[in-house]
């Protein structure tokens, strides 16, 4: 980044000069550019479920300090469905799932910032939420449930996602 002059417009107030960028500045590089134009390293995790090659993405994706965790369902590594009819008991596989992607790519379960769960079902929340809340009760990530009309296998009744940001410790 170069160090060029920023003029900064806030609502309400008058413009305002700045020599050095906004704070924000850096996370749009990391958005807007590719990882080597940031020279951050960029890492990837694959779990090796059917999905993962036929629709070309990784499990989970590390460039600099931010990770993003696919969307994950209640897979063994062959495609077929862990706990079938069980709400709870898929969210609990799912997230053991997650916590192991995170570590692939030098993260874990406390660098959550953010978690996105899709079910098929929105009157199970509280079996998903307790499941959810027992990995991230004091961590408490921002979270979204939603429901959804299907999922990809009809016996996955979740899908979760995450996304997290590694402390430079």
């Amino acid at each position: 980044m170069d160090s060029a002059d920023y003029d900064v417009v806030s609502e309400g107030r008058e413009k305002q000069h700045r020599t050095s960028p906004p704070a924000h500045v850096g996370l749009l590089c990391d958005l807007s550019k590719t990882a080597e134009k940031c020279h951050m390293e960029r890492r990837t995790h694959s779990t090796g479920t059917p999905w993962e090659q036929v629709v070309a993405y990784s499990r989970a994706m590390r460039v600099g300090p931010h990770v993003f965790v696919s969307g994950t369902t209640a897979s063994n590594s062959d495609g077929s469905t862990v706990a079938a009819g069980n709400a709870y008991e898929q969210t609990v596989f799912i997230l053991r799932k997650i916590d192991a992607a995170l570590a692939e790519v030098g993260a874990k379960l406390s660098d959550v910032v953010r978690s996105r769960m899709f079910v098929t079902d929105i009157s199970r929340w509280e079996e998903i939420g307790r499941a959810h809340g027992e990995f991230f009760r004091g961590i408490n990530p921002a979270a979204t449930m939603v429901e959804v009309r299907r999922l990809v296998n009809p016996d996955h009744l979740v899908e979760i996602e995450v996304d997290a940001v590694v402390s430079e410790e």
